[in-house]
């Protein structure tokens, strides 16, 4: 009997946030219950009251579990029978903190969207938190749960390229390369480009973060120091939506590091190499399926999603044959599978396989690193950064 029937039932989710028409709701709904191990069973899906409970009339939730606000919600379904087991939030950045503190305190797992705070200090408040309540508490950093980026970190962790010594990231968008300040604005815009509510460094709290957690999942360490160029490549911006970077790892590699979303004709363009004594790996988010070795002194291997040699839970982690496309949907849903089955295992008193989803952990040190970033844009010169 696996680990699914041993339980009994699917895990329940409350989601905060993410409405009906809200790409990034849709996103983590669908993935939630893509294998079948979360329901979505109860949410607060906007600021407004009224307009929250319509909301989740509309995405079929019963009315006594489509909620007004977020401390009534996690009022009632603390006191449920049927009380969910996680809340996943994907709300504006500046109330990661606060809802994520508020779920744990009442004693449910979290899955948060980044960053999970505004400030290093609250990070380890979480981090806490987690601690002292006994929870799980996953990040949705989905670059780092594609089955490539999982294969290439477990290529560094077994020494095919020997130690690390170089690790390049880079992610580019195009999203702030007009000047958007000046032309209409929706409610997610507004946000977005106040610095009060976007969190430090618009970029970094956007996308910065992704690379940084990627890069350093992938590399198999921290970010130790950095040395970083902050600003703004639009002119007269008032938000940061460039950051350049030299980076030091953990364990002695050197790394380059850009991020901006004002490069006109960028895609979400996500590319990561990672080069050690042996040789090197490239990938990239264009083609996610494949992950590309050369190893010094061999023809380059292309290796693809759903090769027969991969180790199982490479194999595991893809749904779908090899050149039939998956993407980053898949990936949310490897994030969600793998926290549900620790938190059966633990509820069950089972032993606990390790899985390498993110942690609040590393959500701690990538606040850490931006931290970091802003204090090198000051002073001019190389910050160490902090630990967790």
């Amino acid at each position: 009997m696996d680990l699914r029937q041993r339980f009994g039932r699917p895990l329940r989710l409350a989601v905060i946030g993410g409405g009906p028409e809200a790409w990034i709701g849709r996103m983590h709904r669908s993935a939630a219950e893509l294998d079948g191990w979360w329901q979505v069973c109860a949410g607060v899906f906007s600021s407004d009251p009224a307009r929250s409970r319509e909301a989740g009339r509309l995405l079929g939730l019963p009315a006594e579990r489509s909620y007004g606000t977020v401390d009534e919600m996690l009022a009632a379904e603390a006191q449920r029978a049927d009380r969910v087991d996680a809340v996943a939030i994907m709300t504006p950045n500046d109330t990661h903190y606060r809802f994520a503190a508020a779920a744990l305190d009442a004693g449910f797992d979290v899955v948060c969207d980044k960053p999970i705070s505004e400030t290093h200090a609250q990070a380890l408040d979480l981090v806490a938190r987690t601690s002292k309540h006994e929870r799980l508490f996953a990040v949705a950093h989905a670059y780092s749960a594609y089955p490539m980026t999982r294969h290439a970190r477990a290529l560094v962790r077994d020494g095919a390229l020997g130690a690390v010594r170089l690790v390049q990231v880079e992610y580019i968008q195009a999203g702030l390369a007009a000047r958007v300040e000046e032309g209409p604005q929706n409610n997610r815009l507004r946000w977005v480009l106040d610095p009060q509510r976007s969190g430090l460094a618009l970029v970094m709290s956007a996308i910065g973060c992704h690379a940084q957690h990627l890069a350093c999942f992938v590399a198999g360490a921290p970010i130790a120091r950095v040395v970083a160029d902050v600003g703004a490549l639009m002119p007269g911006r008032q938000v940061v939506d460039h950051v350049s970077a030299l980076l030091e790892f953990g364990h002695g590699a050197r790394g380059t590091f850009t991020v901006t979303q004002a490069a006109a004709g960028g895609e979400n363009d996500i590319r990561l190499r990672v080069y050690g004594e042996k040789g090197h790996l490239d990938w990239s988010h264009r083609d996610a399926s494949y992950l590309n070795l050369a190893l010094q002194g061999e023809p380059a291997r292309r290796i693809g999603r759903g090769d027969a040699y991969l180790p199982p839970e490479i194999v595991a982690s893809g749904r779908t044959p090899r050149g039939h496309p998956e993407g980053l949907r898949e990936a949310f849903a490897n994030i969600y599978a793998e926290l549900a089955q620790e938190r059966i295992e633990r509820t069950l008193g089972e032993p606990v396989t390790e899985r390498p989803y993110p942690r609040v952990e590393d959500g701690a040190h990538t606040m850490a690193f931006i931290e970091a970033c802003l204090a090198s844009r000051e002073k001019g010169t190389w910050v160490a950064v902090a630990g967790v």
